[in-house]
């Protein structure tokens, strides 16, 4: 069975940082690109950051640029998000979602997701 599963979450003041992970399992063949989600209390889910299959490019939403890193290792199948400078509005749930290669094609799969709570 195919998963992913983010980790990392947790309580930070203002200003600090925290690194997000997220990981997959199960039989996967190849990885494409990953990206990470934020839904704040009461919020929909809004695109955070993304990584290509290659880690050649990034992109980020307007919010997080300058402060939140994306990376991937892709021998470990695994994601990460480096958030610095977190404010309280970065508070809520992050999710990551993954394009995967797995035995019935090319499919996206979706964390459970990590709480981030921002506050003094």
């Amino acid at each position: 069975q195919v998963q992913l599963a983010e980790s990392g979450g947790g309580l930070v003041q203002p200003g600090g940082s925290l690194r997000l992970s997220c990981a997959a399992s199960g039989t996967i063949f190849s990885i494409g690109a990953m990206n990470w989600f934020h839904q704040a209390p009461g919020k929909a889910r809004e695109f955070v950051a993304s990584i290509t299959s290659g880690g050649d490019t990034t992109d980020y939403a307007d919010s997080v640029k300058g402060r939140f890193t994306i990376s991937r290792d892709s021998a470990k199948i695994a994601g990460y998000l480096q958030m610095s400078s977190l404010k309280s509005e970065d508070t809520g749930v992050y999710y990551c979602n993954a394009h995967l290669l797995v035995a019935g094609g090319w499919n996206v799969y979706w964390g459970q997701g990590t709480q981030v709570t921002v506050s003094s």
